[in-house]
């Protein structure tokens, strides 16, 4: 019986955060009006989002297409179709692992911050000064976040789908067991890649960078008992914002489908 109880009040709790969230969604979004006068502090969010991610999103998928070329490749030419490979990386890297892996990186390093920040701010009771300022403490600190990750995500996307091609083309030239010459490599992929596949995965990304948002300022509005309570809402925005990303993708593949 305990069990059940265990089980039934975690459902429950996951229900109430579930509307919780939706609901400080909606109040966002409703203050996305007033973007305008935020503009500073949107531009803000933005270069720390972008400027500061770009270096280890660039490195990060200039590997995951050296991987998945060396990898992909090797088989490939057993079978003597390693001309396949750049529709292969091509398809890979917009569609799936730019998206994915970039807005993993982003919410490992970007949401678990915005937690962490607004969290600090909810325990020393900073937020409540916004509040007697008769300033909402959602038009001040979450509108401007969603907004910068619901640009500045894809736009991090971009590059790293790039990146990851040149990666991937880099290996298929150099690696003696591929032989595949870059021109040959970069004319298969874009016979084959439509600029569909490049609008779903943007798609994604800007879905994705609004689930860090909104995880980081939910989970930061939500933080108590000090010190502690600040480090536990970082490790639990990183953790709810993968979830939700995997989640996400999934339904989102299945629609695009």
């Amino acid at each position: 019986m305990r069990i059940l109880e265990t089980i039934g009040r975690k459902i429950l709790n996951a229900a109430q955060g579930a509307g919780e969230m939706l609901a400080l969604l909606l109040e966002t979004v409703y203050y996305c009006k007033e973007a305008p006068r935020n503009l500073p502090a949107i531009f803000r969010q933005m270069s720390e989002i972008g400027i500061g991610t770009l270096p280890i999103a660039s490195l990060m998928s200039l590997f995951i297409g050296m991987v998945l070329a060396l990898q992909t490749g090797g088989t490939l030419a057993i079978y003597g179709s390693q001309e396949a490979l750049g529709i292969i990386v091509g398809l890979s890297m917009v569609k799936e692992l730019g998206p994915v892996m970039t807005s993993l990186l982003v919410a490992g390093r970007v949401g678990s911050a915005m937690a962490a920040e607004v969290g600090a701010m909810e325990v020393y009771e900073e937020i409540d000064a916004l509040k007697t300022l008769e300033i909402n403490p959602v038009r001040y600190l979450a509108m401007p976040r969603l907004l910068a990750c619901l640009f500045a995500v894809p736009a991090l996307v971009v590059f790293s789908i790039i990146i990851g091609i040149a990666g991937g083309g880099l290996v298929a030239d150099i690696n003696p067991k591929i032989n595949v010459p870059f021109g040959v490599y970069y004319d298969n992929m874009i016979k084959f890649l439509d600029y569909k596949d490049v609008f779903k995965g943007l798609l994604k990304a800007m879905v994705f960078g609004g689930i860090v948002a909104q995880v980081g300022c939910y989970v930061g509005f939500k933080t108590s008992g000090g010190a502690r309570g600040i480090g536990e809402s970082t490790t639990r925005s990183v953790v709810l914002s993968f979830l939700l990303i995997f989640i996400a993708d999934y339904f989102l593949t299945r629609l695009m489908l």
